[in-house]
């Protein structure tokens, strides 16, 4: 039955979660031609947190969602829905039923979500749909990924910026909507510059063979590392994520000025303070993990949101611009008030 009263969303409850081990640029300069300070100076990423082959995406996304709901005051029977945000799933059909699962959310469906490192504000978005229109009451959001899976760790372009984690954010009904104003985007004939492409390895089903007589293969399943085109997806990501920032503002009808806070996608510092230089928002007003957690893709966002709501710097109230940009290549941003 829709709830009439209630048309509005809000977020109430964040948590995040990280594997232990570490992988500083002192390690990658033993590993790959590199150092520190060129890693540090042209993406702002010290240190990365990688998943060992025994720890899962599930559970990494089950601990950062129950750190949220204990946040928000809730039990994980009391959900609806859970949206997972990722586009590293332990499972190919997808991971979201396991951590339903695991965090005994009996009551709430659960489905992934892949829109690559613009998965948490997609996510955002859709949870919001689900709100406003009253068929669900209380979702769970969570952005996750293990981009340590599928990075070639001897191509010194990409290995050097990606990490693992998980982010989490319990969103409610409310009679007063916190989701402010949204923009979101996407562009297929800029895909080559951000993919991890099927990799078909042919397989022979013989003796058995077609109807007409003819010999049978198929494709045998497997995935290439993430390939990218680091100049270009800097171009798109400059030009196009203050675009959005500043038609989900006018949505909003906010302006930057209006903003307490500016949380983008980790993808790199200087993309991070291009988009805030462009928008004039000061460097004080920016959030962000860069440095401890490198880019987690659909978890940089959550990740950074929880780290700054429990440290106090992120007050109820506070109004943020997030926008997440990446493979697709897709875009969007949300600007939205912190708590209930």
């Amino acid at each position: 039955m829709l709830n009439q009263e209630l048309g509005g969303v809000a977020l109430v409850g964040t948590g995040s979660a990280a594997p232990q081990a570490v992988l500083d640029n002192g390690g990658l300069e033993r590993r790959v031609e590199t150092s520190d300070e060129w890693i540090t100076t042209r993406t702002g990423i010290r240190r990365r947190h990688l998943a060992a082959p025994g720890e899962s995406l599930t559970d990494l996304a089950e601990l950062a969602g129950r750190r949220a709901l204990e946040m928000a005051q809730m039990e994980a029977a009391d959900l609806d829905l859970i949206l997972l945000a990722t586009s590293t799933p332990d499972d190919l059909f997808g991971s979201a039923a396991r951590v339903q699962g695991q965090l005994g959310a009996t009551r709430a469906v659960a489905f992934d979500l892949t829109a690559a490192c613009s998965g948490f504000v997609f996510g955002l978005v859709t949870a919001a749909q689900f709100l406003r229109t009253g068929v669900f009451r209380n979702v769970l959001l969570i952005g996750a990924d293990l981009m340590s899976r599928w990075v070639d760790w001897d191509d010194r372009r990409t290995c050097i910026l990606f990490g693992d984690g998980a982010g989490a954010v319990v969103i409610r009904a409310s009679d007063r909507d916190r989701l402010l104003g949204f923009e979101m985007r996407s562009d297929g004939t800029q895909n080559s510059s951000l993919t991890l492409n099927f990799q078909a390895q042919a397989r022979s089903l013989e003796p058995a063979t077609a109807t007409d007589g003819s010999p049978l293969a198929v494709a045998l399943g497997t995935y290439q590392t993430v390939a990218m085109n680091g100049p270009e997806v800097y171009r798109f990501a400059v030009r196009r994520v203050p675009e959005a920032i500043e038609k989900a503002l006018f949505k909003a009808n906010r302006t930057a000025a209006d903003l307490d806070w500016l949380l983008l996608h980790q993808a790199n510092q200087r993309i991070v303070d291009a988009v805030a230089q462009r928008l004039e928002i000061p460097p004080e007003k920016v959030l962000g993990n860069l440095c401890e957690h490198g880019n987690t893709s659909a978890a940089s966002i959550p990740l950074a949101l929880d780290a700054a709501v429990r440290d106090g710097r992120v007050k109820p109230g506070d109004a943020i611009a997030t926008a997440g940009f990446g493979a697709g290549l897709s875009w969007g941003a949300a600007v939205f008030e912190w708590g209930a």
